[in-house]
């Protein structure tokens, strides 16, 4: 058997990312994702600036970055609703509204154009060593000297021992509409028992249609269905009345959160295998695309055999700790505020709506520390 370099476990936006970084330095890379392209799935599809120059990198300018960044839709301005007020923030940099359909399609075709091995169809069973890694499916055996893992939150592969600081089922529902005209906002619509956000999206030969996202994350005694979320808040529902559905709904569950674990036995963990970012952060594909890329960075003397893999694995640690943790921990704050009795939230809302500048604080201290390497 003729190890690869590096196979990576999960063809999403991280998995993707980590193959593509890595076959650029020059790795050979097998890519192996469980399902198909392209596919919807449950996502705000909200890319932060910060995250859109490494995109098109990973995408190389190519065919599929001419369609995936041409005429996206750029979100200016961030609304929460909550308990009957507004705060308004602007985004700045403005961050873009990219559909996943075609994000993860794109850059499935920019892995496969650089050399990457990438199969469909494949589901990993498990992940065994001796003097490399063996990555086993139902039918083959695949080896390698490093894996990265991208195969989403609730992994095979790794340990469960999530927490869930919402300890009640949370399932997360997603469709696109079609709305007469929609802001150039991402406008998040919380009330008791979960929350919704509405955006812009555009999907390629449809420049002209007015079409938004909308993702909702819900306490399953609450609601079930996109109508029964809509129900839930008055702005909502009222605004949600002329909406006609474009996509199926799509669901997942359930949806927990937990310390993010960047290396599970000497696999380096990455997008939501790594860790499930709240929603409502509006960081997931970033988080996913800058996870896959570090990793793959850190993997790279590694790889040419100028370090241990020890040592890969420790940088990737400490980048991630530095880079994309803080996210996570302002994520469990926000949490926690919108999780306070309605008395104690409402004083901290009156504050937030007389202070603009405190808004806006809270909308910056979302975003990641600092861009990825390239």
């Amino acid at each position: 058997m003729n190890p690869y370099d590096l196979i990576v476990v999960g063809g999403g936006p991280a998995g993707t990312a980590a193959a593509i970084t890595a076959a650029r330095y020059g790795a050979r890379v097998l890519l192996l994702e469980q399902g198909r392209f392209p596919r919807h799935k449950v996502c705000g599809e909200f890319v932060s600036a910060e995250s859109l120059e490494l995109l098109a990198g990973l995408l190389n300018s190519r065919e599929p970055a001419r369609q995936v960044l041409q005429h996206i839709p750029r979100i200016g301005r961030g609304r929460l609703l909550i308990d009957g007020k507004v705060l308004e923030s602007p985004v700045q940099p403005p961050a873009a509204s990219i559909s996943r359909f075609e994000l993860d399609a794109a850059l499935w075709q920019a892995a496969d154009n650089l050399g990457v091995d990438a199969r469909d169809r494949h589901a990993v069973r498990a992940i065994a060593r001796n003097r490399h890694f063996l990555v086993s499916t139902s039918t083959e055996m695949f080896e390698a000297r490093a894996v990265i893992n991208a195969s989403g939150r609730w992994s095979n592969l790794k340990h469960s021992d999530t927490e869930n600081p919402w300890p009640a089922k949370w399932l997360g529902l997603k469709a696109h509409f079609s709305e007469s005209t929609s802001a150039s906002s991402v406008d998040l619509y919380f009330f008791e028992g979960g929350y919704c956000g509405v955006q812009p999206v555009k999907m390629s030969g449809n420049d002209a249609e007015s079409r938004i996202n909308v993702c909702a994350m819900v306490h399953a005694d609450v609601a079930c269905s996109l109508e029964e979320v809509f129900a839930c808040h008055l702005a909502l529902r009222e605004r949600s009345s002329s909406w006609q559905r474009l996509t199926d709904p799509v669901a997942t569950s359930p949806l927990k959160f937990g310390t993010p674990s960047p290396e599970y036995d000497r696999v380096l963990m990455v997008g939501d295998a790594a860790g499930f970012v709240d929603p409502f952060i509006g960081d997931g594909i970033s988080l996913a695309l800058r996870s896959g890329n570090l990793a793959a960075q850190s993997l790279r003397n590694f790889l040419r055999g100028q370090a241990s893999l020890e040592q890969a694995m420790s940088s990737y640690c400490e980048a991630y700790r530095q880079q994309l943790m803080p996210v996570f921990r302002t994520s469990a704050k926000i949490r926690a505020l919108f999780g306070l009795p309605k008395p104690l939230r409402a004083g901290l809302l009156h504050l937030f709506g007389n202070v603009p500048a405190l808004t806006g604080y809270l909308f910056r201290k979302t975003r990641p520390v600092s861009p990825a390497v390239g």
